[in-house]
């Protein structure tokens, strides 16, 4: 009795017992639910797919964000660009390099490297590294054809076409280092002042290589003043912009251009003591510029000495013409002030520059230029004139020449260049027959015949019916070699004259009755 007692106290309650149960019951439905629905995933394939593709593609862009910036890290830190565009002044030095250097490797490649083969000083494996960077470095394949005009002293012109790598990407090696170039030319945009396409011209190589850019720069540099090595550039304005006209022309000598006694070395001495004199300007606060104003007959040889002299200081010539269409005072202004180094400025027939002008715009639309006298004024002498300025002005009436143009400041040196004296003709023919008439036998004769005919100078004063310089030339040009013929057809210089004078008097004449 008493162990029944003691197991019916032992044991739990009716309702520990539903409780108990109840909550095993929830657990293992919780159980049973939580476990299907994984299992539902798992095994659902669209879902498994897509959860995967999603990580790829996660994974994917991080990747490549990662690349991008690993590669853009390390183009900064191995990498160098130097970038050119086509108003830059090394553009055309550039291009013309680039040209030379291809032309040197499609043409002399292989002479150079069998040079290199038969030479004893190479060993064998700098052949060896020779060969296998020319296999390396690849070929162009997108190329230009540049022309280039060679003009010879007897007036043939010949052409010659060459192959250079036009816009796209190239490498070049240049000193044994890799130079990829990028020339990209814009379709779109347009450098309307010079009518050209825009283009830059992007240089890459390894930072380690980056000296060689001003190497590359400097032999390029080398290269374009060796191809106006001797010669003298012409500019004219265009737009808003000095341009080149036409080829560089060759260097005339000085000694042959042949001025009266002592006027070619005065204008020579004055020019080179401004030259050398410019910290003497700037220390007493005067302008450093200078005008020169050369008049005279037509034919006295004005252009051709200032061609002359600017070959003798290794100067360029820019031309201005203010009856240009389009040229208005901003515009000459500007021009004057941005002239090319080692440069003068030549303003011929300054006297016609204001006369003989058209309405600005007339019933045939001609609109032409612009320019008011005061803004020339202004142009050579004012407040925003440009200094370290050559002016050379010539004229065939400096009456017509108003004073406020030619007053110091602006013409600083006014010089006459007269007909042609007796010192002038003996050197002339002293140019032309020196070394055929070495005891001055024919000289005399053709003197004595141009005193007849009343050109030279005679004893009693001025001479009578004087000639220019270019005509003499002309006659001696005519009879090369031939003094008999120069001295047989002397009367052709009187007859020049004469109409010369005539056709002065019907100009007179016409311009009265206007």
């Amino acid at each position: 009795m008493a162990s029944n007692g003691n197991s019916l106290t032992s044991s739990p309650s009716p309702e520990t017992l539903v409780k108990t149960a109840t909550e095993r019951i929830a657990s293992s439905a919780g159980n049973e639910k939580g476990g299907g629905l994984i299992a539902q995933l798992s095994g659902n394939p669209f879902f498994t797919a897509g959860f995967g593709l999603a990580g790829l593609g996660a994974a994917l862009a991080v990747t490549q964000r990662g690349v991008r910036y690993g590669a853009s890290l390390l183009k900064r830190r191995l990498l160098v660009d130097v970038e050119i565009n086509v108003k830059d002044e090394s553009y055309p030095w550039f291009l013309y390099w680039m040209t030379v250097h291809q032309r040197a490797q499609l043409t002399n490649g292989s002479k150079v490297l069998q040079n290199r083969r038969s030479s004893a000083a190479r060993t064998y494996s700098t052949s060896f590294t020779e060969r296998l960077m020319r296999r390396l470095t690849p070929g162009m394949h997108h190329l230009s054809i540049a022309t280039e005009k060679v003009e010879h002293p007897n007036g043939a012109v010949q052409t010659h076409f060459s192959l250079i790598p036009g816009p796209g990407r190239h490498i070049l090696r240049y000193k044994k280092a890799f130079l990829l170039v990028n020339r990209v030319r814009e379709t779109k945009s347009m450098d309307f002042q010079r009518g050209m396409p825009w283009e830059t011209v992007t240089l890459t190589t390894l930072y380690s290589q980056r000296h060689i850019f001003e190497e590359l720069f400097q032999e390029a540099h080398q290269l374009a003043q060796q191809s106006t090595e001797g010669k003298t550039i012409i500019y004219t304005s265009r737009g808003t912009s000095w341009e080149k006209f036409g080829e560089p022309r060759r260097k005339r000598p000085l000694e042959s251009v042949i001025l009266d006694e002592g006027v070619k070395e005065r204008i020579v001495s004055d020019v080179k003591d401004f030259l050398n004199s410019g910290k003497w300007y700037y220390d007493r606060g005067i302008p450093y510029r200078r005008g020169y104003l050369l008049h005279g007959p037509p034919g006295t040889g004005k252009s051709s000495f200032i061609q002359a002299l600017a070959g003798e200081l290794d100067y360029n010539i820019a031309m201005l013409d203010l009856s240009e269409r389009g040229m208005t005072d901003d515009r000459l202004n500007y021009l004057l002030t941005i002239i090319p180094r080692r440069t003068l400025v030549l303003l011929e027939d300054a006297d016609a520059a204001f006369s003989r002008r058209r309405v600005q715009t007339d019933a045939d639309g001609y609109r032409g230029a612009n320019v008011t006298f005061s803004g020339l004024l202004n142009a050579l002498d004012g407040v925003a004139s440009a200094e370290e300025r050559l002016l050379f002005l010539t004229t065939n009436h400096a009456e017509r020449l108003d004073e406020a143009l030619v007053r110091p400041g602006r013409v600083d040196m006014t010089i006459r260049l007269g007909e042609a004296s007796r010192w002038q003709i003996e050197r002339l023919w002293d140019r032309f027959y020196g070394d055929l008439d070495a005891d001055g036998t024919w000289k005399a004769k053709f003197l004595a015949r141009l005193g007849e005919l009343g050109i030279t100078e005679s004893r009693r004063g001025l001479p009578l019916r004087p000639t220019s310089t270019a005509a003499l030339q002309g006659l001696f040009l005519y009879n090369k070699g031939n003094m008999e013929g120069a001295l047989s057809m002397a009367e052709a210089l009187v007859a020049e004259r004469l109409a010369t004078e005539s056709n002065t008097a019907t100009q007179k004449a016409v311009l009265q009755q206007r």
